[in-house]
């Protein structure tokens, strides 16, 4: 059976996102929708491209592009038209109204998720997509996302899984001082993720944490010695922060409460970057309320934003994506723990960053399982819409290089 899908956005995740649907979900057509018909069209004939002949029909392109605003939901339902499930890549704030809207066209829907809140919300309509008998899944990516879907897959090693422990991050592998970080998703929600707490399970309960609090050192031998373009290796020789952000396990704390005494996740990066931006923090640069300067009031972090992005954006970006997964607990009846790890770099082949193929393949993976009906009507939290064994075959399927083992204590 051939699907149709749709991808909302034409930027980095949304292009990258489609071609592994083109390649993996048994595609006759993709349809690019972006607010500029030049990139929607750019990234389809990408796409077309990279894929090999035998991927469609002999004289067909099966990536189209459209031209829609996502608040234009009468063009935005026209073009979604006979579609069987889309991908929503566009900003968190629209995706309540694309929830409702995929339940009204009866069409399976993941999105890239941003904000724990609004992932809540659109939960909401669990009973109204059962009824439409269609499966959504919000929050999906990097992070939150396959990070998530990882840790499921370690507490699956285990009998019974007690505490969990998740570090994941994207990494420039050329690191250049300052800043040692290269952008590689939107400003905003590098910012996002660096504002307010995160929510964890400790002692079995909801526990609110600032961000950039438990910094930490971490030794990733995989990368440690890894040259770069001109020959050097990292003068960090494998070693990385780890620190909390906000947002990266969505829903999970609610959904694991009651089943797990521990569940944290904290962000991997370059050492000293935790300090770096926590001063900015203090600073007051990234609140979002107006400050008077002068004559004028200003957002800070609108500042902070146009000050800070064109440091660290660099077009040729080659990356790293890290996620290591601890899961203690007991197997066969003795104390054991189960640890996972991805390790994953940009692809010269498809120009696709470690950051595209980790948050865009993973929405792929679950928009395809939900195409072919093999997740359950409803609005699904992540960690309860796939089991952690399908996604890591699905991702190893993709070349994804993921380890895992259970050592007893």
């Amino acid at each position: 059976m051939k699907y149709r899908y749709a991808v909302l956005g034409a930027g980095r995740q949304g292009i990258a996102a489609a071609y592994d649907l083109a390649k993996f979900g048994r595609a006759e057509e993709i349809r690019l929708i972006d607010i500029n018909l030049s990139s929607a069209r750019a990234g389809a004939d990408r796409i077309n491209k990279l894929l090999p002949p035998s991927a469609g029909q002999v004289g067909c392109k099966i990536a189209k592009g459209f031209q829609s605003d996502i608040t234009n939901t009468g063009k935005l339902a026209s073009i979604l038209k006979g579609i069987n499930a889309f991908i929503s890549a566009a900003h968190y704030s629209f995706n309540p109204a694309i929830t409702n809207l995929a339940i009204r066209l009866k069409c399976h829907m993941t999105d890239l998720g941003g904000n724990t809140g609004i992932v809540r919300k659109q939960l909401q309509q669990k009973a109204r997509a059962k009824k439409a008998w269609v499966s959504i899944v919000p929050d999906c990516g990097m992070g939150p996302g396959l990070n998530i879907s990882l840790a499921v897959y370690a507490m699956s090693l285990l009998d019974k899984p007690r505490e969990v422990y998740i570090w994941d991050g994207g990494l420039p592998q050329n690191p250049l001082p300052p800043w040692n970080y290269s952008l590689l998703f939107s400003i905003a929600g590098l910012t996002n993720e660096y504002s307010g707490n995160a929510y964890f399970l400790r002692n079995g309960k909801i526990t609110e944490v600032p961000c950039f609090e438990g910094s930490e050192q971490l030794n990733f031998p995989a990368l440690a010695g890894r040259p770069d373009k001109a020959g050097r290796t990292s003068p960090w020789a494998g070693r990385l922060e780890a620190f909390v952000t906000s947002g990266g396990l969505s829903t999970a704390p609610w959904t694991f409460q009651g089943k797990l005494e521990r569940l944290e996740n904290k962000t991997l990066r370059y050492p000293g970057h935790a300090a770096q931006f926590k001063a900015f923090a203090q600073l007051g640069l990234l609140e979002q309320k107006p400050v008077q300067v002068g004559k004028v009031k200003i957002i800070p972090r609108d500042v902070f934003h146009t000050l800070l992005e064109s440091k660290i954006t660099n077009s040729d970006v080659r990356d790293i994506g890290v996620m290591r997964i601890k899961c203690v607990g007991k197997k066969n009846g003795r104390p054991a723990a189960a640890f996972v790890e991805l390790i994953d770099y940009y692809d010269a082949l498809t120009g696709f960053t470690a950051m595209q193929k980790l948050t865009g393949w993973h929405a792929s993976i679950v928009t395809i399982l939900a195409a072919q009906a093999r997740i359950p009507s409803g609005v699904w939290p992540v960690e309860l819409a796939v089991p952690g064994k399908i996604i890591v075959e699905e991702a190893r399927r993709r070349g994804f290089d993921i380890k895992g083992k259970v050592s007893y204590l």
